[in-house]
């Protein structure tokens, strides 16, 4: 079985350790073991030659230390058979000549297989070529340990359930080729690193950027765990670093120096990284060159079968939750808009550009994309051409901050009414005036457009377009209305990072710029304004009546499904689940399965829009032009997703 959602749970596990008492690691090894299973973790890692400890030296020479290893490691064969776990354990043996650094992979009462290390440090504090030989050519492919003729060598690949994992060993990883690289290429989703890296100055961040660089080159997970306290400290302290990473990002690290039994845990996604690699024409190509073969050894993979996933669970992918990280998104995002706008028109020889400005968030923005470019490009302001176009559902707000803004930014703002040529159209069509209907909304959404595209030929300058990648995604923008422009500078950027992308300008404008002062406080109140596309008539009071995300469900909702279903490529069942478990405080249960189902619904039934979409600059991982990331079908069938969500409504 694949598992409930195609996790693989991993626990690192650093036990108080001896030098040279193996009876006393092997039982601290054991009882971490039996602690990491009640936890659900399907393999369990422990740090290199943590059978005997790593630090102790010319001991490694004597039969009785190596043999008592040996003894050991059976009898954990052996008391460890009613775990479901796969048990990783480190020890030296002696085997083909000469004694090696191994690790040996322990599950349901049997020796899988035993990896030897390769790399042999030899240089600093690191003496092992004085008791270890490499791994990299052996006499014999086997050994043979308790009546039972184990695997052996470099060559190892443990597989089973839809899940596949290889060893390396400490230095093997500060190689400049390590062995974990073929592993990774011949199908392995996680490589293990039993380590022994003693803590210095500035160690701990360099072994943070190894293990998440390979976990990246490699498209894998990546775990490792190293010696900790109880480990000679004649010459050198150990720390009991462990961390796990996957695709360069860290899923879990412990804190460092507990001398007490130290367990971290973390949920490998592998569904993710098999999309990932086949997404990869890089990856598919090293593979096709891979010319070392690989024995692969059936493993028992329990199924995962939690309540939650242990690995960090954003709810709002595309906005960095650290304010000096958001801010540094934002800045790139928004050099990345306004360049490819400045591109586009230096391209075309125009210096007029058309933009209907609502006084809502993603016309805001583009109008800001469009002020910088000109501000790159040295040329005055007059060329912005501003409209704000009121139709049947404007409010005195979203009008009034659009003029203001303009006012405080000088650029010129012209208003449109078009309530009187879509009332005609309307009457033209034999349409009532108090049918509220999409007829009703779209022929304003489209009359604004018509005026925009003929104004711009008028000027000889461009329509910029104003939706962004949610709208896309959802298909919420009007057909040949605002779904078209002629450049779109917000059509890679996700509505939940809009607002901070504005935020950023007001914040910019406070601190650089006090001839526009007067704009940041506008800026904040259109932060500030309900999203609307405000077709329908305002409330009593005159406030927006028309609430977008009354009709097509919250947008941090929908922004977590686009990256879960396209980054990610997760089943639906598994959009709900960590969906549900992310917004667990936020929305009921029966709430975020019914907006998921309309995700998909939009998603799959609105992808004509998208498949004549507007040129863009892409801004992030996700685009959806059919130029660049996202090539689907319009006439592709939603029923197989929606099939699956069928048995899971609560």
């Amino acid at each position: 079985m694949t598992g409930r959602y195609d996790f693989l749970r991993v626990c690192c596990a650093v036990p108080p350790v001896k030098p040279g008492d193996v009876s006393a690691n092997g039982q601290a090894i054991e009882e971490a073991a039996r602690n990491a299973a009640e936890e659900g973790a399907q393999i369990v890692l422990f740090p290199e030659l943590s059978l005997t400890g790593y630090s102790c030296g010319d001991l490694f020479f004597q039969t009785a230390l190596i043999e008592g290893a040996l003894e050991e490691l059976i009898r954990l064969k052996e008391a460890l058979a009613d775990l479901a776990s796969t048990v990783i354990v480190g020890l030296p043996l002696s085997a083909s000549g000469g004694l090696y650094n191994v690790a040996a992979v322990l599950s349901g009462g049997s020796l899988l297989g035993i990896a030897p290390k390769i790399h042999i440090p030899n240089n600093n504090e690191y003496y092992e070529n004085r008791w270890f030989s490499s791994g990299r050519s052996l006499s014999a492919d086997s050994v043979r340990i308790d009546g039972q003729e184990v695997p052996f060598g470099n060559d190892l690949l443990f597989s089973g359930g839809g899940a596949s994992f290889a060893l390396e060993i400490c230095e093997d990883l500060w190689s400049p080729l390590p062995p974990g690289t073929y592993s990774a290429l011949a199908g392995a989703q996680i490589i293990l690193n039993p380590s022994a890296s003693n803590e210095l100055v500035g160690k701990a961040d360099y072994r943070r950027g190894l293990v998440r660089q390979q976990s990246a080159r490699l498209l894998c997970g990546y775990a490792y765990t190293s010696a900790g306290p109880g480990e000679s400290t004649t010459d050198t302290v150990f720390g009991g670093h462990s961390l796990m990473c996957e695709y360069g990002s860290t899923l879990a690290e412990n804190d460092r120096f507990t001398r007490k039994e130290n367990l971290l845990y973390a949920d490998f996604d592998l569904e993710f990284l098999n999309h990932e690699r086949h997404n990869s024409s890089s990856f598919r190509e090293a593979r096709a060159g891979l010319e070392k073969t690989f024995r692969t050894i059936e493993i028992t993979r329990p199924v995962w079968d939690q309540n939650e996933a242990l690995r960090p669970l954003v709810k709002h992918p595309f906005v960095p939750s650290r304010p000096e990280e958001r801010e540094k998104r934002c800045r790139e995002i928004f050099s990345i808009q306004a360049e490819g706008l400045v591109t586009r028109l230096k391209h075309i020889g125009c210096k007029d550009v058309v933009l209907g400005l609502s006084g809502g968030l993603d016309s805001t923005l583009a109008l800001l994309v469009i002020v910088e470019a000109y501000r790159i490009l040295g040329w005055d302001r007059s060329g912005i051409h501003c409209y704000t176009i009121p139709g049947f559902g404007t409010t005195s707000r979203t009008k009034g901050n659009a003029e203001l803004l303009c006012e405080a930014m000088k650029i010129p703002c012209e208003v449109v009414d078009i309530r009187e040529i879509c009332e005609l159209q309307l009457n033209q069509l034999n349409h009532s005036l108090d049918a509220r209907d999409v007829t009703y909304e779209n022929v304003q959404a489209r009359q604004r457009t018509m005026y925009l595209m003929n104004k711009s030929n008028q000027l000889k300058g461009i329509v910029i377009g104003t939706g962004d990648l949610s709208e896309l995604a959802l298909g919420w923008c009007t057909y040949n209305a605002d779904h078209m422009s002629m450049y779109a500078v917000n059509s890679g950027v996700p509505k939940t990072l809009v607002k901070y992308l504005v935020e950023y300008v007001a914040h910019t404008i406070e601190e650089q710029r006090p001839e526009e002062a007067a704009a940041a406080p506008v800026l904040h109140d259109i932060i500030d304004t309900p999203i609307s596309p405000e077709l329908l008539p305002p409330d009593e009071e005159g406030n927006i009546a028309q609430k977008t995300e009354d009709h097509v469900g919250p947008y941090e909702l929908h922004d977590f499904f686009l990256y879960q279903v396209v980054r990610c490529g997760a089943t639906p069942a598994k959009v709900l689940f960590l969906a549900r478990q992310a917004f667990a405080e936020e929305y009921p249960a029966a709430i975020i399965y019914k907006w998921l189902r309309t995700f998909y619904w939009r998603f799959f039934s609105q992808q004509f829009k998208r498949s004549c979409l507007p040129d863009g600059p892409k801004v992030g991982t996700i685009a959806l032009s059919p130029r660049g990331d996202w090539r689907m079908p319009s006439d592709a069938s939603v029923k197989l997703w929606l099939a699956e969500l069928d048995g899971l409504e609560p």
